[in-house]
């Protein structure tokens, strides 16, 4: 064993890559990625340019999500016999809507030693950025592609007393936008996009103003959206007729997003209570 080296053998390394801004990286990190027999990157061409900004040769394979059970053995068959290595994503931290919850899981199981290099992370940044009075938030990742699924959860964080962080790709930030709008009102929100780049883009304002922004222009670079949570509904009502009249009433909900919203409260079938939401819904057009 090189002498001059800190790193221990058999060590499952987590470390933290920039998300935007090279000089992002720590100097801790820097010397582990020298210093580890092997680095298992999400993507080894992203991370090659990495490694080779900074001049560092050691070697790399690959661990994406895709293969990350079947990559996970290798690895640490790899470390238990006295390998050290480093995992990174393609930026931010690994394990957080990245690759490497499988890995870390498997590598303690085994009984390996890991070890997490704090570092950079879309979700810490944009919320130093976001100005948030509350003390806690809910973060949830990318949120479902498929819009019924999304609408769903959306409906489901209505009364969150907290705020809610998602993920999103610029492909889908306006349906995204444009789901929170329909279920959960026009309340304040906050993003921030091309996160510690050149042209980084923190916005604050209601979701319409959001919107109405991401409608405007060919978005680029993931976003991190940070969603406040809205005034309490008092919500009155004895059984399920009046409680849709009151939803009816008093709130912009579809009757599709009042249905799903309602069944889960009140574990009732879905479709039982969207009858009857038709029915009351109709109603009111008579």
């Amino acid at each position: 064993m090189d002498k001059s080296k800190q790193t221990l053998p058999g060590t499952l390394y987590i470390a933290a890559t920039p998300i935007g801004n090279l000089e992002d990286i720590t100097l801790r990190c820097l010397r582990i990625l020298k210093e580890v027999d092997l680095i298992a990157a999400e993507d080894t061409r992203h991370t090659r340019k990495l490694l080779t900004h900074f001049d560092i040769q050691t070697p790399l394979i690959s661990y994406y999500r895709e293969k990350e059970a079947e990559r996970s053995q290798q690895l640490v068959q790899r470390l238990l016999n006295g390998e050290s290595i480093a995992l990174v994503s393609d930026a931010g931290t690994p394990g957080i809507s990245d690759p490497g919850a499988v890995l870390v899981t498997e590598a303690r199981k085994a009984g390996v030693v890991v070890v997490p290099l704090p570092g950079a992370s879309a979700l810490s940044t944009a919320l130093s950025a976001a100005g948030l009075s509350h003390p806690h938030f809910l973060f949830l990742g990318f949120p479902p592609s498929k819009k019924s699924q999304r609408r769903t959860l959306l409906t489901s964080l209505c009364n969150a007393p907290y705020p809610v962080v998602f993920y999103e790709s610029p492909r889908r930030i306006q349906s995204l936008l444009s789901d929170i709008l329909s279920t959960m009102g026009d309340r304040q929100a906050f993003w921030g996009r091309e996160l510690t780049k050149l042209h980084e883009d923190l916005q604050a304002g209601s979701v319409s103003s959001l919107l109405e922004l991401a409608s405007g222009e060919k978005n680029r670079g993931e976003f991190v959206l940070v969603i406040e949570p809205g005034e309490a509904l008092k919500v009155e009502g004895d059984n399920l007729s009046e409680l849709l009249c009151w939803y009816r009433d008093n709130t912009s909900m579809s009757l599709k997003d009042v249905s799903r919203k309602l069944a889960a409260d009140l574990g009732l079938s879905r479709s039982k209570v969207y009858q009857e939401a038709l029915a009351i819904y109709q109603q009111e057009k008579d």
